[in-house]
């Protein structure tokens, strides 16, 4: 799961008004970039947003929040998740939020209500936020409009009536083979990675083997971004069953969302040592706060 997060999380900061201008509904309103914001290290309490950036929107300085979830959240819920995100960034930056969460698998963010509530007398909450899914987001004029930010995403969106998923595929391949990028491979290697998702390895590589010009360096990019995912998997996975049979059965859905968000595989190994190691449930939140900061 951290792949594709990490991927969504690269290709938003190399092209983020790509996301701005085609994910909000700003109409003809004139809104220029200013500048990324990289949140404090996180701590396993308080999670950053996965992308914020400061823009100016007719003139007033103002914050689009992009938080990509791949799959359903339910510990905690993404509505409070979303909310917690919101009340922090504008009690820091004391600007205007305008927060959305991008959902890659077709099945998830069904059930997001797009806000927090609490109905209390004299003391009601609502706190909205905008729900994307990807896949009802029309593919075809993101095709036709080729933002660079947004085309290994197209795989993910809605395809048009009439069209099979290989030839939706196909056409996605080949206009990002268009686009004029630094790293080809890699950018190909990133719509690779992200339409495994829904798409089964062999359409992808048959497809990418037949359209493209960098066969064995795309090839060769998506197989090790796969090998890697795997081994963080299984990282991950080793890290909790340690938890569960040495400290207690529930710790590890406490600590599985922190340890979703780590990508280096050999801090995860040092973890799952320091599982092992750990007396007791705070020993190994010790281990893992050292390990974040």
């Amino acid at each position: 799961m951290a792949d594709f997060d990490t991927i969504s999380k690269t290709h938003a900061r190399a092209y983020p008004m790509d996301f701005v201008n085609h994910c909000l509904d700003f109409d003809q309103d004139k809104v220029t970039f200013v500048q990324l914001i990289t949140p404090e290290q996180p701590t396993i309490e308080m999670h950053q947003a996965d992308m914020l950036i400061k823009v100016e929107r007719n003139s007033e300085e103002v914050l689009i929040h992009f938080e990509f979830q791949t799959t359903d959240s339910y510990d905690p819920e993404m509505a409070l998740r979303m909310a917690g995100y919101i009340i922090r960034t504008v009690e820091t930056y004391r600007l205007p939020v305008y927060s959305s969460v991008i959902y890659l698998r077709p099945d998830a963010g069904r059930r997001d209500p797009g806000h927090y509530s609490q109905d209390l007398t004299k003391h009601r909450i609502f706190i909205e936020y905008q729900v994307l899914r990807l896949i009802e987001i029309d593919g075809e004029p993101i095709l036709d409009a080729k933002p660079a930010g947004l085309i290994p995403f197209t795989p993910l969106m809605k395809r048009p009536t009439g069209v099979d998923s290989e030839e939706w595929f196909r056409r996605c391949v080949q206009t990002a083979d268009s686009i004029d990028v630094p790293n080809k491979p890699a950018y190909l290697g990133s719509l690779a990675v992200l339409g495994n998702l829904i798409y089964d390895p062999e359409t992808i590589s048959n497809i990418i083997l037949e359209e493209t010009m960098n066969q064995p360096s795309i090839i060769e990019y998506w197989t090790e971004q796969a090998r890697q995912q795997s081994a963080r998997e299984i990282a991950r996975e080793n890290i909790l069953e340690a938890i569960e049979l040495r400290l207690q059965p529930d710790a590890s859905q406490t600590f599985k969302p922190a340890l979703e968000a780590i990508d280096d595989l050999q801090r995860l190994k040092q973890l799952h040592r320091a599982a092992i190691l750990a007396e007791n449930t705070e020993d190994f939140r010790q281990a893992l706060e050292t390990n974040e900061n």
